[in-house]
């Protein structure tokens, strides 16, 4: 199997590190593209945006660590193998239990490197392979960006939340404000466009230019005097009338394979 051109993000909160990485990546003959991340925050921002062949990533950073990012990676419809690159080994065993396909301390040298690459990504891609025949399609196809969980910045927290848990989703200049179930509420810097793009063949539906909703947590839709809104979580949002055919479209659609 073939290993090359392939796209790699680099993730280390330590400067002159992520700047050596990346040096010995950008002249591997296995890799075309690489980025680079400051913090695993940072990162879950790039894989938005972005689909990488691998993550090469520090362990110990602040907020998220390496570890906890290795665990949401993992939850990625179609993950991208996880490399750690750490100055640290005795975390290789905890390494390997979240998935890891590959475990390098530093400081790194070229051959080390491309066989670790080499490794990872050949097992990464007979793994899908064989997901792919099992299942005869690909699972949850959700392309480049967010995937299954989204990252919250909350002072020195990082919080993982489920996108399943999301009801709604509110614009909020150049963040956005996602509503939980629960009632709960985070900011979020991810624009709009990037969320309805990606969660849009997972339930969600843009009603208004400020609004994203869950079709399942629409519990109302109604019109009046040219206006239409819905209720969701008992809340009432206004509905574009650009929007209108489409949300309609969709409730019914979600009827009709639910089976109500």
């Amino acid at each position: 199997m073939a290993v090359t051109g392939l796209s790699i993000l680099a993730v280390d909160d330590e400067a002159p590190s992520l700047d050596e990485l990346s040096y010995l990546l950008g002249r591997s003959p296995l890799v075309e593209h690489v980025a680079v991340a400051h913090s695993a925050t940072d990162a879950l921002r790039r894989l938005h945006d972005e689909e990488f062949d691998a993550v090469l990533l520090d362990i110990r950073m602040p907020g998220l660590d390496g570890m906890e990012l290795a665990r949401v990676l993992g939850r990625f419809a179609s993950p991208p193998a996880v490399i750690f690159v750490t100055a640290h080994e005795e975390h290789a065993l905890e390494a390997f239990e979240v998935g890891a396909a590959g475990y390098l301390l530093k400081p790194l040298d070229d051959e080390r490197l491309e066989r670790a690459l080499r490794r990872a990504i050949v097992s990464s891609r007979l793994t899908l392979a064989e997901g792919r025949a099992q299942e005869g399609h690909v699972h949850g196809a959700e392309g480049p960006g967010i995937a299954e969980v989204v990252a919250v910045e909350e002072g020195n927290r990082t919080l993982l939340v489920e996108r399943d848990d999301i009801a709604w989703v509110e614009s909020a200049g150049d963040y956005v404000r996602i509503h939980l179930r629960s009632g709960a509420s985070h900011l979020l810097r991810t624009p709009m466009s990037a969320l309805e793009e990606h969660w849009t063949e997972r339930g969600f539906v843009r009603v208004h230019r400020s609004y994203l909703v869950s079709l399942r947590d629409v519990t109302e839709i109604r019109s009046d005097g040219g206006h239409t809104a819905v209720q969701v979580l008992g809340e009432t949002l206004p509905v574009s009338r650009r929007h209108v055919r489409e949300l309609r479209d969709r409730l019914v659609g979600q009827v009709r394979l639910s089976g109500r």
